[in-house]
């Protein structure tokens, strides 16, 4: 019987500090972090380094130290970084766009841009479009659409040329509870061809999506596991009669657990 080899990780850090400046404190520090072929969430509060991570594994924040592979390729080798982006797809928080441009001429320039010849092009944004649910819209101009359209949108053009990593940057955020649980059926739908890292702060959203979750806190690792592990946080001693008796999910009061341990903190996230 031939023994099975576990495919290489999609993303693998080790030991990173990253920063946007050359000096002062970095936004991550000492963080190890693995990312294989399934959906994986990022969640913290607002600032605890998520956003840094993302642009650290797409090649634009500083790494100062460390060691960084994605899809077996270094983001900051200029070589391998011009390789690796013709697989990875990214919706940053906000996106920008010409308000002028058609839904599909929005969608076929990003696909121009990220190296699709011209003359297939504009056939990618038409099935891109049709995976995220808005052929209708093909005509219509991006500064006229709702902030839900927009945002399916912004996903058309992180697909458009079938990328195997997909990072996407708080993609429920400002959406109404209708159009969240929308997006996390686009969501799972996208990972059955296409890794995905997404981070959020709205721990409820990664739930129902996430098989691995990451919790970054003051730019560290604090724990990596199964939302089942992070729900068993939750069944704890450490937890005070205030966060027992709160009125809040298993998986939250996981996660308050978690970013509690070192702060001696109970608040929900902002």
């Amino acid at each position: 019987m031939v023994a099975k080899v576990a495919a290489a990780p999609i993303v693998e850090i080790i030991g990173a500090a990253a920063s946007y400046r050359r000096i002062g404190k970095p936004q991550i520090q000492g963080l190890d972090f693995v990312a294989n072929d399934e959906i994986t969430a990022l969640i913290g509060r607002n600032g605890a380094g998520k956003s840094t991570l993302m642009k650290t594994i797409l090649g634009t924040v500083r790494l100062r130290t460390g060691e960084i592979q994605v899809l077996g390729f270094n983001p900051f080798l200029r070589r391998e970084r011009q390789l690796l982006m013709s697989d990875v797809g990214y919706l940053p928080q906000q996106f920008g766009y010409v308000p002028s441009f058609t839904v599909l001429e929005f969608v076929a320039y990003a696909a121009w841009l990220k190296g699709l010849p011209s003359a297939t092009a504009r056939t990618c944004a038409e099935l891109a479009l049709e995976r995220v649910g808005i052929t209708e819209l093909r005509s219509k101009k991006m500064g006229q659409l709702s902030g839900g359209m927009r945002r399916r949108a912004g996903i058309a053009q992180a697909i458009v040329h079938s990328p195997k990593l997909l990072i996407l940057d708080e993609p429920t955020t400002g959406l109404d509870p209708e159009q969240r649980v929308k997006f996390r059926k686009l969501i799972s739908d996208l990972a059955e061809t296409s890794a995905v890292i997404l981070s959020s702060h709205l721990v409820e959203d990664v739930r129902f999506l996430a098989q691995k979750i990451t919790i970054l806190e003051a730019g560290q690792n604090c724990f990596t596991g199964t939302p089942a592990e992070l729900e068993a946080q939750a069944q704890t001693d450490l937890l005070d009669a205030t966060l027992r008796n709160a009125e809040i999910t298993p998986l939250e009061k996981g996660y308050l657990k978690v970013i509690s341990k070192d702060r001696g903190e109970t608040n929900v996230i902002p």
